[in-house]
C-alpha cells in the first residue's frame, strides 16, 4: 500500500473523531476561572461591606432600614454563619480552611459550570470570614467575624453567610438531580447516560488521539 492510500484511509478516521472532540466538556481551567471569579466577587463584597459597617455603624445599636424588621446592626460573632456554634472559633477556622483547600482540590477535575458557581459562592464566603478569623481581634485563628445585617428574628449576618449557605444548597440540588462536578450532563439511575462525559473520558480521548497520531 502506498503512502497516498494510507493517508486516504486515515483521513475518515480523523473526520469521524471531530464530532466527539467537539462534544467533549470544556477544559477544567475555564471552570476554575469561573469559580475564582465568583469567589473574588463575593470576597470583595464581603470585605468592603464589613469595613464600611465597622466604620459607619454604632456597635450593637440597630439602624432601621425597613422599620424594625430589617436593620443595620453591628455585632462581632465568634461562631459560624448566622451566629451558630459560638465559642468554637479556632475549630471553625480550621474547618473553613479545610473547606477552602478541598474546593481547590476539586477544581482540578471540575467540569460542570453550575458546580463552579456553587463552589465559588462557598469559597468566596469562607475566605471572607477567614479574613476576619485571622486578622481581627482578639487574634489569629480566634478573630471575631463582623456581622451587620438583621432581618426579623433571623440572627445577624454578613455577605459571606448567605453566599456559603446558598452555594451549599445549590450543590445539594445539583447532586439530588444527578449533576456531578466532574461531568457534563445528568446522571441516570442505571449509570452514565449516553451523552454524559466526564473529565476522565476527556483525558482518555486525548490519550487515544495521541496514540493514533503516533501510529
Amino acid at each position: 500500500m502506498t503512502s497516498a492510500e494510507e493517508a486516504g484511509e486515515a483521513a475518515p478516521v480523523e473526520r469521524d473523531a471531530e464530532p466527539e472532540t467537539a462534544a467533549s466538556p470544556q477544559p477544567a481551567p475555564r471552570r476554575i476561572r469561573l469559580l475564582l471569579s465568583i469567589a473574588a466577587i463575593v470576597l470583595a463584597l464581603d470585605v468592603v461591606t464589613k469595613v464600611l459597617a465597622v466604620k459607619l455603624l454604632p456597635p450593637g445599636q440597630p439602624v432601621p432600614i425597613i422599620g424594625d424588621t430589617v436593620t443595620w446592626t453591628l455585632v462581632r460573632n465568634s461562631g459560624a454563619a448566622f451566629s451558630m456554634a459560638t465559642g468554637y472559633t479556632w475549630v471553625l477556622t480550621l474547618i473553613a480552611t479545610g473547606v477552602v483547600v478541598g474546593i481547590f482540590w476539586m477544581g482540578r477535575r471540575l467540569v460542570s459550570p453550575w458546580w463552579a458557581v456553587g463552589l465559588g459562592m462557598i469559597l468566596g464566603g469562607a475566605m471572607g470570614n477567614l479574613v476576619d478569623r485571622f486578622f481581627r481581634a482578639p487574634g489569629p485563628l480566634r478573630g471575631h467575624v463582623v456581622d451587620f445585617l438583621s432581618v426579623g428574628w433571623w440572627p445577624v449576618f454578613n455577605v459571606a453567610d448567605p453566599s456559603v449557605v446558598g452555594g451549599a444548597i445549590l450543590l445539594v440540588v445539583l447532586s439530588i438531580f444527578g449533576f456531578d462536578f466532574d461531568s457534563v450532563g445528568r446522571r441516570h439511575a442505571d449509570g452514565d447516560s449516553p451523552g454524559r462525559r466526564t473529565a476522565g473520558d476527556r483525558h482518555k480521548d486525548e490519550g487515544d488521539s495521541q496514540d493514533s497520531a503516533g501510529e
